[in-house]
């Protein structure tokens, strides 16, 4: 699904479905990669999370109170402050790995030289907008409803978020213009 939101938000950039060299089956995969680790990443803080509040004497009531919405907020702001810089970079990298390489499936298995991705990365974006803005106004609210949602469909629910979060961004881009 995340994929779709990509490809949704180079039709809103471009005009078009596809464009040569953007990798639509390697970019499948890769976030195929990066599903698996967001899977592990919710199944990490929102289990150790409220073992960690229960260690500083915070009585957790699981039911639909301030106590969970609580919980909600402080699960989504460790998840996205430890974690997602770390994937949101790598997610970056492997979108310019799969660029430099012409969008092929055997490119995506080329070298990949995340020395070079680093070093030509627009930090500038990454930190004032990716970071800066997207983490705190976007991913901290909406996962904080992740969390709040049972344990079966907050992956599906993180993905349809990452369609709307590629549909904004093209949009954003759009009018940075």
């Amino acid at each position: 699904m995340a994929t779709t939101g990509e490809v949704l938000g180079l039709r809103i950039r471009t005009g078009k479905y596809y464009a040569k060299g953007f990798g639509i089956i390697p970019r499948a995969i890769v976030w195929g990669f990066l599903g698996m680790t967001i899977y592990y990443a919710f199944k990490i803080f929102g289990a150790g999370t409220p073992v960690f509040l229960t260690g500083l004497g915070f009585e957790l009531n699981m039911e639909l109170t301030s106590s969970q919405v609580i919980t909600a907020f402080i699960i989504s702001t460790g998840m996205n402050l430890i974690y997602a810089p770390v994937m949101m970079t790598l997610h970056k990298l492997t979108d310019m790995h799969i660029l430099a390489n012409g969008g092929t499936i055997r490119g995506l298995f080329n070298k990949f030289e995340a020395g070079k991705h680093i070093v030509s990365m627009d930090w500038q974006t990454q930190w004032d907008f990716v970071f800066k803005k997207t983490i705190p106004f976007f991913w901290i609210p909406a996962h904080t409803i992740t969390f709040m949602l049972p344990g079966e469909w907050r992956v599906l629910f993180a993905a349809i978020l990452g369609i709307m979060l590629g549909v904004l961004l093209a949009v954003a881009a759009k009018f940075k213009k």
